[in-house]
């Protein structure tokens, strides 16, 4: 068995692109600039805000954090959004959600230029995606398939089974894993809440990716020998005897189905630190899109 390690694995790509970063600044080119869209104050969005922030300082990126009353009105959020759409500066930015009720965040989404939506949430990027034209692929997608290709994980002809039809996580997949090239050439079945007899399909995969967030629902009987599980769920689980007074468990049971795989994710430090390193590199492909549209 093999550990997927996303945080070795994201530290690799931050050097690399700080390297990329120092040679555009050595040519006199600008450096990629990032800007984070806060609304409110919840505590886990102020986290990952803030962890973002960090990672721009880190790799030598230009960096912005737009934070916003959790009363803003929907018009004020649309007219910032224009404001950072026009602004020249910004090579890419992302709202952070949720946003707070009173807040269409279809709505917010949609206004967001799909230049600078290093999210990839917009219609736009996904259809992109979906025909195999150049976009930007949402960040935890993009972490995954970076993990496979890295670790030489074959998909091509394998059964990939992807448990959750987000649309920020699973239904992605289901695309991603079926296009041609490498990783992907996959045959998928994408199953969710719905969908009958759902071990009758996992233990068929040569692949299961999971995004449902109920801890450890996937057990070692679920799953055949071999196999490669990536775990995207996260959940806190209360736990009397941790410091913390919890504990993040996954998707998983890891220690029942890492005996029979063969690539497994851990949680945490695996799918997690992968995104950070995926929205960086999409806002670096923004700067380098830009740059040529500009030339």
């Amino acid at each position: 068995m093999q550990l997927l390690d996303g945080k070795k694995t994201s530290n690799d790509i931050k050097n690399e692109i700080a390297a990329e970063v120092q040679s555009i600044k050595a040519a006199g080119g600008k450096v990629p600039h990032l800007a984070a869209v806060l609304v409110g104050n919840n505590g886990a969005s102020l986290t990952y805000v803030g962890s973002k922030v960090k990672s721009c300082q880190e790799i030598g990126f230009d960096s912005t954090l737009v934070a916003l009353p959790e009363t803003i009105t929907e018009d004020e959020l649309l007219a910032k959004i224009k404001e950072l759409n026009e602004d020249d500066n910004l090579d890419g930015y992302i709202v952070q959600l949720p946003l707070p009720k009173h807040i269409d965040e279809q709505k917010i989404l949609l206004a967001i230029d799909p230049d600078k939506d290093v999210d990839g949430f917009h219609p736009t990027n996904f259809g992109r995606m979906a025909l195999e034209m150049e976009s930007f692929i949402p960040a935890t997608p993009f972490g995954i398939m970076e993990l496979l290709e890295r670790y030489k994980v074959e998909t091509a002809g394998k059964h990939t089974v992807v448990i959750g039809r987000s649309h920020i996580v699973g239904r992605p997949m289901s695309i991603l894993m079926s296009r041609k090239g490498n990783p992907g050439d996959s045959t998928v079945t994408l199953t969710h809440s719905r969908t009958k007899d759902l071990a009758e399909f996992t233990k068929n995969a040569d692949i299961i990716i999971t995004a449902l967030g109920v801890p450890e629902f996937l057990k070692a009987d679920m799953v055949k020998e071999g196999v490669t599980v990536i775990d995207v769920g996260i959940t806190r689980v209360e736990d009397a005897s941790n410091a913390k007074g919890y504990v993040i468990k996954g998707d998983v049971d890891f220690d029942g189905v890492s005996k029979k795989a063969s690539f497994i994710t851990p949680v945490p430090g695996g799918v997690g630190p992968m995104t950070i390193a995926m929205l960086l590199k999409n806002t670096l492909l923004a700067r380098k899109l830009r740059s040529a549209r500009n030339k």
